[in-house]
């Protein structure tokens, strides 16, 4: 059975209302909490605190970002002490992107709120419900992926 696109057209801007919705959470929690990060850092962070010590373009990868935005957010978080970059002894071109201590720390602080965001989001959703929603946004993935979409 075909979709109607005015269904599609309904689902993809709710993904996106949701989108700023978890964004507009964690923001809120960084002013309240004086911490001064915006979301793509934070997408950083998150990547990091996953796997430490791992290249620009595994991040960037991660991230769907561009190097160049992706530079940018790096030299921000080492401003702001969260992560240093160091060269690849197998490959000094290669700079890896480790966690400082206070990368660490914010984890610590971030990790709980998240877990808050997603207790929320999850409230009266069934494990088939949600089942069926990663389905459906991978085959829309998979619909796009041929199609050299300019993710950044």
């Amino acid at each position: 059975m075909e979709v109607r696109k005015e269904n599609l057209v309904t689902f993809i801007r709710e993904m996106a209302r949701l989108n700023l919705m978890f964004k507009g959470f964690i923001r809120q929690k960084f002013k309240e909490n004086n911490i001064d990060l915006t979301s793509e850092m934070m997408q950083v962070m998150v990547q990091l605190w996953k796997k430490d010590g791992i290249n620009q373009q595994e991040i960037a990868n991660a991230t769907v970002k561009d190097k160049a935005s992706l530079t940018y957010l790096i030299d921000n978080l080492v401003r702001r002490d969260l992560v240093a970059r160091t060269e690849d002894e197998n490959d000094r071109r290669n700079k890896l992107i480790f966690l400082t201590e206070e990368g660490h720390k914010l984890k610590k602080k971030v990790e709980p709120w998240i877990e808050e965001m997603y207790t929320l989001a999850g409230k009266n959703l069934t494990a088939e419900i949600v089942g069926k929603g990663i389905t459906l946004l991978e085959t829309i993935s998979q619909n796009l992926e041929g199609q050299k979409v300019d993710m950044s």
